[in-house]
């Protein structure tokens, strides 16, 4: 990726496969959402960002995809050349099949990748399927296809299950799981839910009031049960580190 950000220098450096932030700043007006970010993600870690709505978080996702052009900032921004962007919505073209849809920005060489790929999400038979004829999971399954067809270094995600039902969720985390054990890319997930996050990560960022205000590894041996002592202490601080400090209130995971 080698797009240029007004005040920021954001080389083409497809050697890089990991992250490297340094004084990122963005103001809307007199608003300044994000202040002075640095942030650097290794090689494939998978990192969870959280924040109450409105802390920055898609903000710092859309300046690493290089879809904002305005954030500013005397210090670097390097991401891989290879960078895949995943959204709550899947973005699917309504007038493409879903073979189509995962190859879309890809040569027709990649076909048969694309294929493999959408039968690693569960989709094998379904090359000719139109979106239409898809649940909301299948959709974001292709959308999933579609990040992963070109081998990216860097897969950011914003919300990505953030509008399916829980247990299509539940499904989906076990998905991707799957898929970024396959695949090995490193991983940047923008989330509300902080049992998604725990449950997911290597590590978890909690961005506040445009600053990186907690930032920990994730270090849980064997399966992520939600019930367990450790997993539950995790928990916990990440909610009160995101201002839900009330227990009746902790029993719920998802910061509006």
């Amino acid at each position: 990726m080698a797009t240029h950000h007004r005040g920021v220098d954001k080389p083409a450096a497809p050697e890089v496969t990991g992250l490297e932030v340094r004084s990122l700043t963005r103001r809307f007006g007199d608003r300044t959402v994000l202040q002075g970010i640095d942030l650097t993600i290794p090689p494939g870690q998978f990192v969870a960002l959280l924040g109450r709505s409105g802390s920055g978080k898609s903000t710092l996702l859309r300046a690493l995809a290089g879809l904002d052009y305005d954030v500013e900032g005397g210090g670097t921004l390097r991401v891989p050349a290879k960078t895949s962007v995943v959204f709550q919505d899947s973005r699917l073209l309504p007038w493409q099949r879903v073979l189509a849809n995962v190859l879309y920005g890809q040569p027709r060489s990649r076909r048969p990748a694309a294929e493999q790929v959408l039968a690693e999400v569960g989709l094998a038979g379904r090359e000719r399927a139109w979106p239409s004829e898809l649940s909301g999971g299948e959709q974001q399954r292709v959308s999933l296809a579609r990040s992963l067809v070109g081998e990216p270094d860097l897969l950011l995600a914003d919300e990505p299950f953030g509008a399916l039902d829980a247990l299509t969720r539940i499904k989906m985390h076990a998905l991707l799981r799957d898929l970024i054990a396959r695949h090995r890319p490193t991983v940047l997930l923008v989330t509300h839910d902080v049992d998604e996050a725990v449950a997911l990560a290597d590590r978890v960022i909690v961005l506040d009031e445009g600053k990186l205000a907690v930032d920990t590894l994730i270090e849980l041996p064997g399966r992520r049960d939600p019930s367990l002592p450790g997993f539950q202490h995790i928990r916990r601080t990440l909610l009160t580190a995101l201002g839900v400090a009330d227990d009746a209130v902790l029993e719920t995971a998802t910061v509006a």
